[in-house]
């Protein structure tokens, strides 16, 4: 897994694509396994949010504590993302996939046994450790299989994996749910987990031959880019702003805009439409807009969270409202990654951990808060409000990103 000679890079703001290679050209084989993977990845991380009150009910705990799990595995994800990388560093990327994926598996079964919510809580974190490990590393191999031209259109069809996860796997174990109980849709993704570790095998390529010139002394130097910390802040806090809201969407949705239970896959599932079109829309664009596409998103999110902590009592505004935050709420993921990845120059590894630790570093604190207002008078607007304001913080290190780029190209001209 070298960072050498194979350095991944995030296109400048320009005109046009400065690789030769046609960025509308089809990408490889590798990186739709790899999105399929992370779809299992996403239909596990959010999966919760539609089963919040049928897990409360059955392990006899309220839903704000139910709404741990959330929390639990975001930070998980924290942890993991970054120590399993730096760990598997000198393991191909193909071992370490599926090393993830099993690890992903075990922790589905011990979910899926448990009564006991302590033991439910430490196997959403080892799962998140898992899930970490896997979405690191899949995002290097996806960027460099795509090649500096495609690689934010890359990461956005990797990212388009778990968006499709609100799509399908959300509302499809929401409604699984609701019908066999909580634990069935645990039990299919440990065993959807498991035959996606035959496919990594067969489809991923071995990279076994260039671990030597791997060092994590030059992974650490990620750490000193002062632009590399700016992305990670918008990282955390347009992941944060968004999932602060969707987190308790359903208790919004059912106490406040008064939809049916029933009807609530449904919802999950407009959210995931457009955070589906905005992960391959954002990256796409991203490759030649990576600045606009940034700073357009955060502004969208932020102003459709504050329509929703006010017109959250009325069901059919609510509806459009959540669609259209997921297609600005996660669209500028890819690009953030890719530019991430960018500033990290010959630490990539590290770069896609640290950016995938920051996601959920937000979602952790978003979540977590937004579930204390829940008990304030508040209420299920609350979590809305808290999304509105974390939202807003990503305009300063976008817009300050921006400003130091076109900086550097004035001074350069």
């Amino acid at each position: 897994m070298s960072t050498r000679g194979a350095t991944l890079h995030a296109p400048a703001e320009t005109g046009r694509a400065d690789n030769p290679q046609s960025p509308s050209a089809r990408l490889p084989l590798v990186v739709y396994v790899l999105a399929l993977g992370t779809f299992l990845m996403g239909t596990t991380e959010f999966v919760v949010a539609g089963l919040l009150p049928e897990i409360a009910g059955d392990l006899q705990v309220s839903v704000a504590q139910t709404g741990l799990m959330i929390t639990v595995f975001a930070v998980g994800m924290i942890v993991g993302a970054p120590l399993m990388a730096m760990l598997t560093l000198r393991l191909p990327k193909r071992l370490t996939l599926m090393l993830a994926l099993g690890v992903f598996a075990a922790g589905h079964i011990i979910l899926a046994l448990s009564s006991n919510f302590t033991l439910v809580l430490a196997a959403r974190f080892l799962t998140a450790i898992a899930t970490g490990a896997f979405w690191a590393v899949a995002n290097v191999a996806a960027a460099r299989a795509a090649g500096p031209a495609a690689s934010s259109r890359a990461l956005g069809l990797v990212g388009a994996g778990a968006m499709l996860a609100n799509v399908v796997g959300v509302p499809l174990g929401a409604f699984a749910g609701q019908l066999m109980g909580w634990r069935g849709p645990f039990w299919a993704l440990a065993a959807l987990s498991a035959a996606a570790i035959v496919l990594i095998a067969r489809t991923v390529p071995n990279d076994g031959g260039d671990q030597q010139a791997v060092s994590i002394r030059s992974e650490l130097t990620a750490l000193r880019s002062g632009r590399l910390w700016l992305v990670l802040a918008a990282c955390a806090t347009t992941t944060g702003g968004v999932l602060a809201a969707y987190s308790y969407i359903s208790p919004l949705l059912t106490d406040r805009s008064g939809i049916a239970s029933g009807i609530v896959p449904l919802v999950l599932v407009g959210f995931g439409l457009g955070a589906l079109a905005g992960s391959l829309v954002g990256g796409r664009l991203g490759d030649r807009r990576p600045h606009t596409v940034t700073i357009v998103a955060a502004a969208g999110a932020t102003l459709l969270l504050l329509a929703i902590s006010l017109l959250g009592g009325y069901a059919v505004p609510t509806i459009i409202l959540v669609a259209l935050l997921g297609f600005f709420g996660l669209g500028a993921n890819p690009v953030l990654m890719a530019l991430a990845v960018r500033f990290a120059k010959q630490a990539p590894v590290l770069a896609s951990a640290l950016t995938v630790s920051a996601f959920n570093l937000g979602t952790a604190i978003g979540s977590w808060i937004s579930g204390l207002t829940l008990d304030t008078s508040l209420g299920t607007s609350g979590p809305a409000m808290v999304g509105t304001a974390i939202a807003a913080l990503t305009l300063i290190p976008t817009l300050t990103i921006a400003l130091l780029q076109r900086r550097s190209t004035a001074v350069a001209a």
